[in-house]
């Protein structure tokens, strides 16, 4: 009979967050070329004028779609774990260049309030309250999903 350590307890419930992204490093490139070289087109038919000044501002326009590109990427490489074991929720936020940040919360307190319009039909943020501090969490998720979360977790606390 094997007296070794005791398999880990297995937690009640667990849900990792990421958020989603429809464009590939691939299909990046592919747009980048395609923008350089309407860019690049544009430019030079406003040089062939004389009109020299707005091959910078293309070249500007590239550079800083570039960037909003490389900052949805960064973005994308975060996440957001949510485990309940027993009485104690933790949530833990990774993000690439950052420490993860844990928080912890007693179940038996927390609450799950998911903000909502009516009159509007809108979803808002999502929120665990414990000991009147909110966090929010998922705010990278769309509408349906933050409700849809929401439901699961709000179940997952209950039982």
């Amino acid at each position: 009979m094997d007296q070794g350590n005791p398999l880990p307890e297995q937690p009640r419930w667990a849900v990792t967050l990421t958020p989603h992204r429809s464009l590939s490093q691939q299909s990046f490139v592919i747009v980048m070329i395609i923008l350089v070289g309407l860019n690049l087109g544009a430019g030079i038919m406003f040089l062939a004028i004389g009109a020299w000044p707005v091959m910078g501002f293309m070249g500007l326009d590239v550079a800083i779609a570039w960037y909003a590109f490389k900052r949805n990427f960064a973005d994308a490489e975060r996440s957001e774990r949510i485990v309940i074991e027993g009485d104690r929720v933790t949530l833990t936020r990774l993000a690439k260049s950052h420490p993860p940040h844990v928080s912890t919360f007693n179940r038996v307190w927390l609450r799950v309030e998911l903000e909502y319009d009516e009159a509007r039909e809108l979803v808002g943020r999502l929120l665990l309250h414990s000991h009147g501090q909110a966090t929010e969490i998922a705010s990278f998720l769309g509408a349906d999903e933050r409700r849809s979360l929401a439901a699961e977790l709000r179940l997952a606390l209950a039982t």
